[in-house]
């Protein structure tokens, strides 16, 4: 059977092959509000298994305690993916700085916390410590992705 598709057979370039899977092209703009969260992202989910199992994070990370530096990225992350959201387009540049660094901090010092609570009220066992910690986080930022999608909805935008 024929191909309909003329760069079937052909190798893609990089490009491409990132743009089939996702990837946006590097530029200032997605540098700031695409790879910086999902850096964040990354960041706070090993700051999940970091506050539920440090032993596990200090074997990889033995000459330096790497908590302030995945801090730091989740709220870089989270406050740049807070800032570009619509429904702040409109409120003054300020303001839009002011917000999205307290929704940022508010969600990760509250997930430290929850962490440590959590931590302290499960069994001793370093395995479920670790998935209870990337699950809850994984979970987190989806429903606070989710929320902020709703928030988002709930424009009216003039076209």
């Amino acid at each position: 059977m024929a191909s309909s598709d003329p760069s079937e057979g052909r190798s893609k370039s990089l490009v491409s092959v990132l743009k089939d899977y996702g990837y946006k092209p590097l530029t200032k703009r997605n540098f700031m509000y695409y790879y910086s969260p999902l850096v964040g992202a990354g960041s706070y989910t090993l700051l999940s298994v970091n506050v539920m199992n440090p032993s596990l994070v200090i074997r990889f990370f033995s000459k330096r305690d790497v908590t302030n530096v995945l801090l730091f990225n989740a709220l870089v992350g989270m406050g740049l993916y807070i800032y570009n959201r619509p429904h702040l387009n409109a409120a003054p540049t300020n303001l839009r700085i002011v917000y999205s660094t307290f929704g940022s901090v508010i969600f990760s010092f509250g997930s430290v916390l929850l962490w440590a609570v959590l931590r302290s009220t499960l069994p001793e066992n370093m395995a479920l410590a670790t998935v209870a910690g990337i699950s809850s986080g994984i979970m987190l930022i989806r429903v606070g992705q989710n929320y902020l999608d709703y928030v988002d909805s709930q424009l009216e935008i003039d076209e």
